[in-house]
């Protein structure tokens, strides 16, 4: 027997606009959208009068169950995606990464062996690239036939890639229909800076930033979307964070080239001010946040659409983890929770009047499905796509507390930030994952997502 329901009486939410609607699903898929649609007996009725229908949110950039700075990133692929989905995403992508000498597929395989026991709502990966040596690069496009058509080079860390190896993953990225993701710091900076504040006795948390300043990630942005010219391949910068790199990545947007930012709540929240606070630690990331003029810059890159999407960088450690690095910078593993703030921060902006709801869902839905291969079943609510759904009670007032989180962290960054709306429901392909601030999901409910080859061409993802 078909499970249906239908969503009534509530204002959908697209990239290009708002309008009232009822919603119909029948199991997993959407189908229809439409005004005054009439109930059938066999339907669950969603009183949605007063609140906001919006897709279900892409997360781009997560970090689950990593290996880093010497211990292993909080949220697994269970407690990471129930967080999602208490914060309205419904898709995730994590960062498989690449095992010296081990084929791309091999690295879909073993984290898929993981991800699909655990997750509660859906999930799809990208590539972190370490090794491309003999025939390793050209296994890439076998995970593109598998449904893993994005990659992610390095230009920082002791896995960071030489620009010879960069340019070459690049130029073959372009013939095989994948995208190619980067983490753009200068890794020769890093280190000069590091090592001389270290000779300076400097390191307290302040310091990490002082050690990835503005101009580290700038220098890095610029090389990178050189390469991606020269190669003649499109490019997607990850958690863009600094004025400089903005302003290039307008400039070959300009130009017609396929350059994709995207950015983190936290760079548009938070400044680089943080790093004097007490618990500076606990928001040590790389990139780091930056100054008030990067900040601006990243919203004003938002409003004439140089930034493609928000995506978090989800990657928390515990608050345990964190103090290891109080007066040595050095030794705090780099990241923060976000998955569950991602959509409410977006959205309470929107509420209170600094972007459209039809923005934001762009930012963080939209886009996110046209640039990785997902439109055919994700991004909008239209009939035809899954039924991956957020009531949205814009109303609502919520602070945010890790109390009130549903990760496995003990601490967030977002403790006291005060959001106007808050998500009411999350469905994840017609399943009720969360409601009233209870998680309703179960573990291994999620499945994965193949995305289809990725063909980009120039900056304009209208045609998508």
């Amino acid at each position: 027997m078909s499970n249906k329901i239908l969503f009534k009486g509530g204002k959908v939410v697209t990239d290009s606009g708002a309008f009232k609607a009822d919603v119909a699903v029948t199991d997993e898929k959407i189908t229809a959208v439409a005004t005054a649609i009439k109930p059938s007996p066999d339907m669950q009725v969603i009183d949605c009068r007063g609140k906001l229908i919006l897709p279900g949110a892409i997360d781009a950039h997560t970090h689950l169950a990593m290996p880093f700075g010497g211990t292993i990133s909080t949220d697994d692929y269970e407690t990471g995606t129930r967080s999602a989905a208490c914060g309205g995403t419904t898709t995730v992508f994590d960062f498989a990464m690449q095992d010296f000498d081990e084929t791309f597929p091999d690295t879909v395989k073993r984290r898929d062996a993981l991800a699909s026991v655990q997750a509660t709502v859906d999930y799809s990966f990208h590539l972190a690239v370490k090794d491309v040596k003999g025939k390793l690069l050209y296994t890439m496009e076998d995970a593109v036939k598998m449904g893993v058509p994005s990659f992610k080079v390095f230009m920082v860390y002791d896995f960071g890639v030489t620009d010879g190896v960069f340019y070459e993953v690049l130029d073959h990225s372009k013939r095989i229909g994948a995208l190619l993701g980067v983490h753009a710091e200068n890794n020769e900076l890093v280190n000069y800076f590091t090592n001389k504040f270290v000779s300076e006795k400097k390191m307290d948390p302040w310091y990490h930033y002082m050690s990835r300043p503005e101009k580290v990630e700038g220098e890095a942005d610029v090389r990178a979307i050189n390469l991606a010219k020269a190669a003649g391949a499109p490019l997607y910068i990850v958690h863009l964070a600094d004025k400089q790199g903005v302003d290039a990545v307008t400039a070959a947007r300009d130009e017609g080239f396929p350059i994709f930012a995207e950015t983190c709540p936290q760079y548009l929240y938070f400044t680089s001010d943080v790093y004097k606070r007490p618990d500076a630690r606990n928001f040590v990331c790389s990139p780091p946040m930056k100054g008030k003029e990067s900040q601006n810059a990243i919203w004003d890159a938002i409003a004439r659409g140089d930034i493609s999407t928000v995506a978090t960088d989800h990657c928390p450690f515990l608050q345990k983890e964190k103090d290891w690095g109080k007066k040595d910078f050095r030794l705090i593993p780099n990241g923060c929770a976000g998955v569950e703030n991602m959509y409410p921060y977006m959205l309470s902006e929107a509420n209170k009047g600094r972007l459209s709801f039809s923005k934001v869902v762009e930012l963080c839905s939209t886009n996110v499905a046209k640039i990785f291969g997902l439109s055919y079943c994700k991004g909008a609510i239209e009939a035809g796509r899954d039924a991956d759904i957020v009531v949205y009670d814009p109303k609502k007032r919520f602070t945010v507390t890790n109390k009130a989180m549903h990760g496995a962290t003990d601490h967030t960054i977002w403790e006291g930030a005060e959001l106007k709306g808050y998500p009411e429901q999350t469905w994840s392909r017609g399943r009720l994952v969360f409601k009233d601030g209870k998680f309703l999901g179960k573990k291994g409910e999620g499945k994965f997502i193949a995305c289809k080859p990725i063909h980009l061409k120039t900056p304009d993802l209208n045609n998508i």
